[in-house]
């Protein structure tokens, strides 16, 4: 008997052809092979299950019926989203960040969205725009920034109060229109807007503003809308001003603080008729300041992608120490790392473990922490990371009855262990290891 799933169906996208009845003309010409390869993406990025409660595991028992079932329905015009199930996320202000997890399906059409229409607009995208596009990361902005800082005294730290909730659909779909000559495009992309959230009570909440962050093709269209509400409009207002912006994370150097609270006052505005409001606290004016910039000001830091900018100790060519405005790993980023650590429990009662054993646990993760927080200013991000070996000597004091309450004595002994074999614990690979004594 054939074997049915992914082989057969990449047989039949290649002879075109389908068990079920096709009708001979869609409204809609959607190639399966686009369905297919979203699907792969899908796939890839697993992600958790919609309202419907199906993961991408029980997605796949059916592959064949489910991915046929998206296709016939978005090239016939029938195709309308289920409502996106509501997840609320902790943050570190104490507030909660909501979230719009789709159904796989959904994830699946919505994916096919995309790849027809991101290909359209992404070579016309700012080039300070980063957030979300190929080829671009979030380290790129952070690096622009850094250098921006050095040539210029003051930055406007923007912060969009609850932007993803706030995007006037009106202007989203006219924007859409304006690219693309694809009506399914334009259909699907409306009824996404207006898909409705469904509560953990199961109430559902009609939306007439915003796009639910967690949707695939949110963040392309969050970005093409502020292509136009911002970074155009920035370039034709205030043409010598720079910025950096990764999604609606953005801040702006100006020459003086002159400058700063015009430019400010004008993105406001700006803002306003946007249908956008910027958060009244956390927007804020910040001086860069430096040894060659004395002036006396209350703010000069600010965060950005994880980073912290302010004045630093650093170290020029010829081993003079100077204080420069640099990024490093920020106070929020840093606790988090710490609470992961604590999370990971190494020194629990329950836990019977190796060390091999938490090294394959801690590994992926860490090495994820200095390839990101460990790029500009890595020696604040090591100082944080030596909290895991304060982790690992308590596992060591936990574990083994000659080191009950000989802290000294446990740190020694993986400082030994380190010596021999370096390359067991990411963190060791970097020289964060544990004082070997004598």
């Amino acid at each position: 008997m054939e074997r049915r799933g992914p082989t057969l169906w990449r047989r039949m996208l290649a002879n075109q052809r389908w068990e079920e009845p096709v009708p001979e003309a869609k409204p809609y010409v959607i190639p399966k092979q686009l369905v297919w390869e979203a699907y792969q993406r899908v796939k890839a990025n697993r992600g958790a299950a919609g309202v419907d409660g199906e993961s991408v595991e029980a997605f796949e028992k059916d592959l064949k019926r489910n991915l046929y079932k998206v296709w016939n329905r978005m090239s016939s015009g029938s195709y309308f989203p289920p409502p996106v199930r509501l997840v609320e996320i902790p943050k570190d202000n104490g507030g909660k960040r909501p979230l719009g997890i789709p159904t796989v399906a959904d994830r699946v059409a919505q994916t096919v969205v995309k790849m027809a229409f991101e290909p359209l607009v992404e070579p016309m995208f700012h080039e300070d725009s980063y957030g979300y596009r190929p080829g671009r990361s979030a380290l790129d902005a952070v690096g622009v920034a850094r250098k921006r800082c050095w040539t210029n005294d003051w930055v406007i730290d923007l912060d969009i109060k609850a932007f993803f909730d706030s995007i006037p659909h009106d202007l989203v779909e006219r924007a859409v229109a304006y690219h693309t000559d694809l009506p399914w495009v334009r259909l699907y992309v409306a009824r996404w807007l207006r898909a409705p959230v469904q509560r953990p009570d199961g109430t559902l909440e009609e939306r007439t503003k915003g796009t639910p962050q967690g949707g695939v093709v949110s963040p392309l269209l969050a970005n093409l809308f502020l292509h136009y509400a911002f970074d155009i409009w920035m370039r034709r207002t205030f043409p010598s001003v720079r910025f950096e912006r990764y999604a609606d994370d953005a801040i702006v150097h100006c020459g003086s603080e002159r400058q700063a609270r015009a430019v400010l006052e004008a993105i406001r505005g700006r803002f306003g008729q946007c249908g956008l409001e910027l958060h009244p606290v956390k927007t804020r004016i910040v001086y860069c300041k430096d040894d060659d910039r004395p002036g006396d000001f209350e703010t000069v830091k600010f965060d950005f992608l994880g980073y912290t900018f302010q004045p630093r100790r650093a170290k020029n060519r010829w081993g003079k120490f100077f204080v420069s405005f640099l990024p490093a790993i920020g106070t929020k980023a840093a606790k988090a790392i710490r609470k992961t650590i604590r999370e990971w429990r190494m020194a629990s009662t329950r836990n019977n473990q190796r060390l091999e054993d938490l090294a394959r646990l801690t590994n992926p993760t860490v090495r994820g922490w200095m390839n990101y927080y460990g790029r500009f200013y890595r020696s604040k991000c090591v100082q944080v990371l030596r909290h895991l070996n304060e982790a690992l000597g308590s596992w060591a004091r936990r574990k083994f009855k000659r080191f009950r309450c000989r802290e000294r004595a446990s740190m020694h002994w993986l400082g030994r262990i380190a010596r021999r074999d370096k390359n067991l614990f990411v963190l060791w690979q970097l020289g964060v290891v544990p004082e070997a004594g004598g």
